[in-house]
């Protein structure tokens, strides 16, 4: 087996400041048998999240991989658990760059230094992808690396808390490793490297447009972007851009906003009918609303009860503008892995419900370190450009702001295959398939985040809309109408299991809930 260690961006923490950039580790899965792979119990070195990934990401992958992790802690071995395949690159040019490989869904494993795989084709494919390999990711610690992925980091959308839960947890040290291969070593080979400051930026401007062009007409369906922007007459349906500067990507100037100010105001949300609004080509001015505050606060980590601005008077309250969101800073993210600046969408139609597929027993604690480990595994393993979701909600309802570009802002994700130019994307960490059941905190939290996202752009969380598929998605083919509810399921979109039976089957709920939720519009 061949082995090797990557550093997943940046630098390592200097001595004395306590912290440690994210890892990924890497081991090939070779052999001469052209249907199966395996790799027999083999020391590593420490990980906490693991997944394959293979050379080309339009291969898809029709079979099982399955895998054994050993305990840091206490040396022992966990059972057989499967991975997930159900992932795709995004269809946006972002989906098109050579570096992106095909990939399974990542699993957090804890703290982990060994791993048994095996992998069978059992499928039309009558053998496994080329290049196999495991990616193991150590999520490190909070780090202060600088990136585009920082450049307009929360945006001004509701609360920016300063603490998060834990996010600076340390790897404890287990037993000496055993093997029967190797243990990975960081010597170099084909695996990922960091890239280096002068790389040339994968397929993106060096400003922040949207990645989108076109737009619906005359009764028909919302068209999806082309790959390529070319430009559009249209303009996004924002509200009135607040005057609160944001930070802006390297080489801009946050005080210069696009010339093609919107012209119109939000309507009361979608009908039955289909979506008009043509998406743009230009990044869409800050969409934040009068009553989003204009200071950042600094503040203890967020609970779920919602965050509130002063009222006018002491007697007379106002509703809360938005919920409390942990940054990126937060969280911990190394924002030396983003390479390009964030795309925009001409506004938010909908907004899809993943969940992680990783393991119910977490720590809360435990969240920001599971977030760090997946932006590295979607970076370093999947090669997009920042984590694919636009959200995170963790069991005890605490909201993380997932890529970056502004959490009040219409952000282009990788989420949900064939409609991601039209859409959010959040995620709940944990299985929802294999009998996890969202709690009462984190269903709360979901139904809070979609209200408020939709507001933004006047769309009722309980309404339905009509958008057109950009790509054959198991469900939908490419150019089809479809009409979905504006609080939809990842399966909604996309042949999958996501968000698995509870959480979907918990979403009319959902709906319901964010309806009448303090942040819908019109509440």
């Amino acid at each position: 087996m061949t082995a090797v260690a990557a550093s997943a961006g940046g630098e390592d923490a200097g001595p004395g400041d306590g912290a440690r950039s994210a890892k990924a580790h890497v081991l090939a899965l070779a052999g001469k048998d052209p249907k199966k792979r395996a790799l027999p119990r083999t020391g590593t070195q420490t990980f906490s999240l693991i997944g394959v990934s293979w050379e080309d990401s339009g291969d898809s992958f029709e079979g099982t991989a399955q895998i054994r992790t050993r305990a840091a802690t206490t040396g022992e071995w966990s059972g057989w658990r499967d991975l997930d395949f159900e992932v795709r690159a995004p269809e946006s040019a972002e989906g098109e760059e050579p570096d992106v490989r095909g990939a399974s869904e990542p699993l957090w494993v804890g703290a982990s230094d060994g791993v048994e795989a095996r992998v069978v084709a059992d499928g039309e494919e009558t053998a496994v992808p080329d290049a196999l390999r495991l990616d193991m990711i150590d999520p490190g610690e909070t780090v202060k690396g600088k990136g585009n992925g920082g450049a307009k980091g929360n945006g001004k959308g509701g609360a920016k808390p300063t603490a998060s839960p834990d996010a600076t947890q340390t790897t404890p040290a287990g037993p000496a490793p055993e093997t029967s291969d190797p243990a990975p070593t960081d010597a170099p080979t084909d695996a990922p490297t960091d890239a280096p400051t002068d790389a040339p930026t994968k397929g993106m401007p060096s400003t922040a447009p949207g990645d989108t062009s076109g737009g619906s007409g005359s009764g028909e369906a919302s068209q999806p972007p082309s790959e390529e922007p070319t430009g559009s007459t249209g303009t996004p349906e924002d509200p009135t851009p607040s005057t609160t500067p944001t930070e802006s990507a390297p080489g801009t100037d946050p005080t210069e906003a696009p010339t093609d100010e919107p012209t119109g105001t939000p309507t009361d949300g979608p009908t039955d009918g289909p979506s008009t609004e043509p998406p743009t080509s230009e990044a869409p001015t800050d969409p934040t609303p009068s009553t989003v505050p204009t200071e950042e606060p600094t503040g203890p980590t967020p609970t779920t009860e919602p965050s509130r601005t002063p009222g006018p008077s002491t007697t007379a309250p106002t509703a809360p503008t938005a919920p409390a969101i942990v940054s990126r800073a937060g969280w911990g993210a190394d924002e030396s892995l983003v390479q390009n600046p964030p795309s925009y969408l001409n506004k938010v139609d909908a907004v899809f419900v993943h969940h992680t597929a990783g393991t119910n027993d977490y720590a809360c604690a435990d969240s920001p370190a599971i977030i760090r480990a997946i932006l590295t595994y979607h970076v370093r393993t999947n090669g997009w450009n920042d984590i694919g979701y636009n959200f995170f909600v963790d069991k005890c309802g605490t909201v993380f702001e997932g890529r970056a570009g502004g959490v009040d802002r219409p952000v282009l994700g990788a989420h949900t295959y064939g409609f991601n130019s039209y859409s959010s994307g959040i995620s709940l960490l944990g299985d929802y398939e294999t009998g996890g059941t969202p709690t009462a905190a984190a269903k709360q939290a979901i139904a809070d985040l979609a209200a408020w996202k939709l507001g933004l752009h006047g769309v009722s969380p309980e309404a339905k809309v009509t958008l057109t598929a950009a790509a054959d998605t198991g469900v939908w083919t490419k150019g089809q109408a479809a009409t979905l509810n504006t609080i939809s399921g990842h399966r909604d979109g996309y042949a999958t299991l996501c968000p698995g039976a509870t959480l979907y089957s918990a979403l009319p709920g959902i709906r319901t809930t964010a309806g009448s939720s303090p942040y819908a519009t019109g509440n």
